[in-house]
This record gives C-alpha cells, sequence and structure tokens, in this order.
C-alpha cells in the first residue's frame, strides 16, 4: 500500500492561524503518527511525538501558518523530538536496566518492529521514513537533516542488514505446521 505524498497547502490561503493550524492537524496528524511510529517502533511513542511537533506548530504559529510544507516542518521536528527521546530512554535504561516495551501487535508487526529496533537509528530512520512513510529520497534527506547521498549510503546498508536480521528469524508458519 502506497501512502500519499504530503499534500499540498494551497487552500490555507487568507485562513487565520488558529483555521490553519486545525486543518493541517485534520488533514496530517494520522500520516504523521503512521510514519513516525517506524521510526521510533512504538505507537504511543508516535501518537506523543507527532503531538509534541503539534504543539511547537502552535508556539510557533506566525511562522508555522507561512510555511509552503507544514507536514514536512512537523514531521522534522517529529523525528527531532524522538531522536531526543530515545537518547533520553537509552541513558535511563543503562541507569536502570529496564527492558524496552513493545505494544501488543501482532507477530509479523512485533518481528518487522524488534527487527528495525535492532539496526543503527539512522539507518532506522531512513527505512521507517522511506518505505513505511513512502517519503522520496530528498524528503528524507530534508527530515534528518543529512544530504541525499548519506540518506542512500543508509538505506542501502539498512536494507542489506534487515535481510541478515530477517533470514536469521524462524518462520513461524513453519512451526505452525509441525507443532
Amino acid at each position: 500500500m502506497r501512502v500519499q505524498p504530503s499534500p499540498p497547502y494551497t487552500d490555507l490561503e487568507g485562513m487565520n492561524e488558529t483555521d490553519v493550524l486545525r486543518a493541517v492537524f485534520e488533514t496530517s496528524y494520522r500520516r504523521l503518527v503512521g510514519q513516525l511510529y517506524g521510526v521510533c517502533g512504538d505507537l504511543n511513542e508516535a501518537e506523543e511525538v507527532v503531538a509534541e511537533a503539534f504543539a511547537r506548530a502552535v508556539q510557533h504559529h506566525r511562522t508555522f501558518v507561512h510555511l509552503d510544507n507544514p507536514e514536512a516542518w512537523l514531521r522534522t521536528v517529529a523525528v527531532n523530538v524522538s531522536r531526543t527521546r530515545a537518547r533520553r530512554r537509552r541513558m535511563a535504561a543503562v541507569l536502570s536496566q529496564d527492558a524496552p516495551r513493545h505494544p501488543a501487535l501482532d507477530d509479523n508487526r512485533l518481528l518487522l518492529v524488534a527487527t528495525l529496533r535492532k539496526l543503527p537509528a539512522a539507518q532506522r530512520e531512513a527505512i521507517a521514513l522511506h518505505y513505511l512513510a513512502d517519503l522520496p529520497i530528498h524528503e528524507v534527506a530534508a527530515a534528518t537533516g543529512v544530504p541525499v547521498g548519506t540518506v542512500k549510503a543508509r538505506l542501502s546498508r539498512g536494507r542489506a542488514a534487515l535481510a541478515i536480521l530477517l533470514a536469521d528469524q524462524p518462520d513461524s508458519s513453519e512451526g505452525a505446521r509441525h507443532g
């Protein structure tokens, strides 16, 4: 299933700031949550970082309402918030030795998320934004703040790593037939 690209925001002209924020929220919230779920691997976390991005849009409303692509701005903010929160969680886990939580999802989704978590953060972000959010490479580069060539390298390395990691997983349908 292909995700639709970010919608054009030409119809926001003439709206007051509150209506612009509401329109962007109604158009983009669910799509952004889906995209950020792939980045951070936790649905609740995705909802929280997208909500934080919208909160920052409200804080910077005078600038936000004049952006050509407010969804891209929100995505970049959400990715950055996700990175910051992940760093803080890693530090807390080191200090407290807590294991990460997994959302209650089907086995295939859990396997994908668990496998993505094994990748370096930069590769995981590139793969999630390009393949799960269906962003073109130049938009992934803009969202993550790196050159296009770096995104291509991360995608290549991430795909290779995923192939190896997924090949090492036992086939759950095989076990069901013989179990």
